[in-house]
């Protein structure tokens, strides 16, 4: 349930977002619209507006707001494009994204987690965005090109099957790093080039490759 409490601490968490450094209008407007806290269990509601990441199923974590605002912005999504997410997670980042208008295609290699969001999905009316259960090294190949990527947990490398899944303009951003990760936000230019820019360092758990055994 969505409480009057609750869309009031989405309304500071936005203003701290905005604090920090977010000015993406789009952003704001899906971060203050969507009820983070129905993705935490109850006893742990009060967590949910904090600008903070937290852990869920699976030893995976539920991105800091600050992080899924900044590399959504880096995105620079517009309606309609289609956008392909590796590791779906709680499901949230999935949520900004159609938000703000984009056909989300989403992957995510534990089982479990890929079963929870999407009921999730269902259950906030965003139904619409396309769950793929499997190995995001790979991509989602029979659906591409996609206008936009986004990675959500750190990669070694980047992915060659995903640059190449990009359309021409589209753009990729991925966490690349071991201990910690330099945000890279990734161009392709034509069928053989791309540019790539440097947005700083931050921590994610790490992507790998393949299903998971977890059930």
């Amino acid at each position: 349930m969505d409480k009057y409490r609750h869309k009031g601490l989405r309304r500071q968490l936005v203003n701290t977002l905005k604090s920090k450094g977010i000015n993406d209008e789009l952003v704001l407007k899906a971060i203050g619209q969507i009820p983070r806290h129905l993705f935490f269990e109850s006893t742990f509601d009060e967590w949910a507006y904090q600008d903070k990441a937290f852990p869920i199923a699976c030893k995976q974590t539920i991105s800091q707001p600050y992080t899924v605002a900044f590399q959504t912005s880096l995105l620079a999504i517009k309606k309609r494009q289609k956008v392909l997410e590796i590791g779906t997670g709680s499901g949230y980042q999935a949520c900004v994204l159609a938000l703000m208008g984009g056909r989300v295609f989403t992957i995510e290699r534990h089982q479990p987690l890929y079963i929870q969001s999407k009921k999730m999905f269902q259950k906030i009316g965003l139904d619409r965005i396309r769950s793929y259960y499997g190995d995001g090294y790979k991509g989602l190949g029979e659906m591409a090109p996609f206008d936009r990527i986004l990675v959500t947990a750190a990669a070694v490398e980047v992915p060659q099957a995903l640059k190449d899944q990009l359309k021409i303009g589209g753009i990729l951003v991925i966490p690349v790093g071991k201990s910690e990760q330099r945000m890279l936000k990734i161009t392709r230019l034509n069928e053989t080039d791309w540019q790539e820019e440097d947005h700083g360092v931050f921590r994610f758990v790490p992507f790998l490759k393949g299903k998971s055994e977890e059930r």
